[in-house]
């Protein structure tokens, strides 16, 4: 029935009548265009991060892979925070760890953890992490989200808690694979003691915001909690219902977009 609502339509979101403006996927011309848009997004999510105060430090990396050499990926600079990552500045590493294009040093961390998972899952484009006070915080009780809301549905099915290594500092090759065996089949990963990471096969778009919605699902279930009320789940059914519309790849590029726009031309030093 659903493909009958939405005909040549990937989303409901898309607008039948013709001639709106509205984001449409990007088409390339070649692989340098394609890798062009890949690395100008990737340091449009990272300053999407800074906006939304998700900075601790050197803490946090964001990956997206490369279009001809995806053994290869994009990722922002060690010690570079989150508002100053550029085109110019970004890092290419190969999964070893090796620096192949780039002046800066590559975060450790993010290398055990995001190398192990584009490893393994070759499907995989894009990978977030980040030390956020609210993922962090819901991840110390251990819990998967309960399904409170419309935006908490976006994560129905497609989340897991991962106890395993919870609280140590993953600069080990096997923190990665632990972790890399859940992070290829769910969108979302709740480490215990430690934080939130996402994951996509669409885009680094679609992986960035995610990440901000799965914060700010944490921030709502900690809020819910406070008050000491039982809350009213939504049914397996309406979740389910819920994270087809408002949950799909698509759709967390689509909400991207805005970010996107806003960034791009507050900040055009990010081309630089």
């Amino acid at each position: 029935m659903l493909d009958n609502v939405l005909g040549n339509r990937v989303s409901i979101y898309q607008p039948e009548q013709p001639g709106l403006i509205f984001p449409e996927l990007p088409q390339f011309a070649s692989v340098a265009e394609e890798r062009d848009y890949r690395k100008q997004h990737l340091v449009a999510a990272t300053r999407a991060f800074g906006m939304h105060g998700f900075d601790y430090g050197f803490a946090g990396h964001l990956t997206v892979r490369d279009p001809e050499h995806p053994d290869l990926y994009w990722t922002n600079p060690m010690c570079v925070h989150f508002s100053q990552v550029k085109v110019s500045n970004l890092i290419l590493a190969d999964h070893e760890g090796r620096v192949v294009e780039g002046r800066h040093a590559i975060n450790r961390a993010g290398f055990v953890l995001h190398a192990a998972v584009h490893e393994e899952y070759p499907e995989v484009m894009a990978m977030c992490h980040a030390h956020t006070t609210y993922g962090t915080a819901w991840c110390a009780t251990g819990r998967p989200l309960d399904m409170i809301s419309q935006d908490a549905a976006a994560f129905y099915n497609d989340h897991a808690v991962i106890g395993a290594s919870a609280g140590a500092v993953a600069v080990e090759r096997e923190s990665g694979w632990t972790v890399a065996r859940e992070m290829g089949r769910n969108r979302g990963v709740l480490h215990q003691n430690h934080g939130l990471l996402t994951s996509s096969r669409h885009s680094i778009d679609d992986a960035a915001f995610w990440f901000i919605a799965l914060e700010r699902a944490c921030k709502q279930q900690l809020l819910v909690e406070a008050t000491g009320i039982k809350p009213q789940l939504l049914s397996p059914k309406t979740a389910a219902y819920s994270r087809e519309h408002v949950g799909s790849d698509f759709i967390g590029w689509l909400h991207f977009q805005t970010l996107y726009d806003h960034i791009a031309a507050t900040q055009p030093d990010m081309f630089d």
